[in-house]
């Protein structure tokens, strides 16, 4: 299934054109080849990909905006809407939702008055469902940015969001 790609206002978002260029031509010498890793860059400086950044990197790699375009909506990584500062994903995966995920998860929302797949209005929190991070024995599971929570319980989702707040 295709995501819609956002149609964005180009005034909503500051692109730094110079810093796209010191990922382009200075980190990955612009070869289209590595057009993935430029979007991967291109994500950590703006937290998502802004439709002004991808159709620069399209016209500086000479690479149709819809070919790039599409390699933003295949791969889960990348967001082609605004996040929050901290990324939260929840595995929801058999492992762990057998061992109560989904009321971890409805801990979160609860606390940050926020349903799945969404932004809380502050922008400081993306709640994202996940299927597996790959740590079963350890479940439920819950990953904020690169820092994973394992074993977790509703009552502990309050604790660890304090850390990031």
């Amino acid at each position: 299934m295709n995501k819609a790609i956002p149609i964005q206002d180009p005034q909503t978002v500051e692109i730094d054109y110079m810093g796209l260029d010191r990922i382009i031509e200075d980190e990955y010498k612009g070869d289209k080849e590595n057009l993935i890793m430029i979007l991967q860059a291109i994500q950590r400086v703006y937290n998502y990909l802004p439709r002004p950044a991808l159709a620069y990197v399209s016209e500086r790699l000479n690479v149709p905006l819809s070919k790039i375009c599409g390699v933003g909506t295949f791969y889960k990584t990348f967001s082609l809407e605004p996040r929050g500062r901290n990324i939260i994903s929840v595995c929801l995966g058999t492992a762990c939702y057998v061992r109560n995920a989904q009321k971890v998860s409805e801990r979160i929302q609860e606390i940050l008055n926020t349903p799945q797949g969404e932004t809380t209005k502050d922008e400081r929190f993306t709640l994202e469902p996940v299927r597996c991070t790959g740590c079963c024995s350890h479940g439920p599971v819950v990953k904020v940015n690169e820092d994973i929570y394992s074993g977790i319980t509703p009552e502990k989702v309050k604790e660890i969001l304090n850390r990031y707040a």
